[in-house]
């Protein structure tokens, strides 16, 4: 993984961090070299998911606490909940957002049929998420196919990062980001084209379902890997 480069970015904070896709890119990210702070709406439940993080890392790097002091600590910030806590999770953070990038990594899975693509009135979550926010947030859409499993261990991750929305400079902060947790990512483009990996990510567990794995991704093809961005 790469070393923390210079730059505004030293502090990341995940939002609904506690799970297994929250604690896996703030593992990546405080390898990385990055202040990370675990967002919860329990601060015992962030404490804890924090110390298991920093047993693994053997350093403390990583910092329990709200969602809301995660919000106004961090330089940026990690939407890592649940669609069904999506909504309710960015209104009441909306003023502490206000000036900085969201990467929003939810999909708007509706169970029972997660295999399904079901996308909602505004297009996409995190068009969703724009529209709750507003025009002082760049929101960006990343990690949406990345399979939680192997985050957590030094494993290569066979599978691309398509980023999309807020404009060039923060998609290209968010680029960074994916290349410090050791991903490949690629610039997909504003904001709609988010519709596209978060609509990729029913159909990746339809085959995992399907050929019993646990793991299937999404690579670009076509371009030199040295490229990548």
């Amino acid at each position: 993984m790469s070393e923390l480069a210079p730059g505004t970015i030293r502090t990341i904070g995940v939002i609904g961090g506690t799970g297994k896709e929250g604690k896996g890119l703030a593992y990546r990210w405080a390898k990385a070299g990055y202040n990370l702070l675990i967002g919860s709406r329990a601060k015992e439940k962030a404490d804890i998911a924090a110390e298991e993080l920093n047993e693994i890392l053997g350093a403390a790097k990583v910092q329990g606490c709200e969602n809301a002091q995660a919000a106004l600590d961090a330089d940026l910030l990690v939407l890592t909940v649940p669609y069904a806590a999506h909504r309710d999770t960015l209104a009441g953070l909306k003023d502490a957002l206000q000036g900085k990038i969201l990467v929003d990594v939810t999909v708007p899975l509706v169970p029972p049929k997660v295999t399904c693509v079901q996308m909602p009135p505004a297009g996409s979550a995190a068009q969703e998420a724009q529209e709750i926010l507003g025009p002082g947030v760049q929101v960006v859409a990343a990690f949406q196919n990345i399979s939680y499993e192997h985050l957590l261990h030094d494993e290569e991750v066979e599978c691309d990062v398509l980023v999309s929305g807020g404009n060039k400079s923060a998609r290209a902060t968010v680029l960074d980001l994916v290349k410090a947790a050791g991903l490949t990512g690629w610039d997909a483009g504003p904001i709609e084209n988010s519709v596209v990996a978060e609509g990729l990510t029913s159909i990746l567990i339809g085959l995992n379902k399907k050929h019993g794995v646990q793991s299937a991704g999404i690579r670009i093809t076509g371009i030199k890997r040295d490229g990548a961005g």
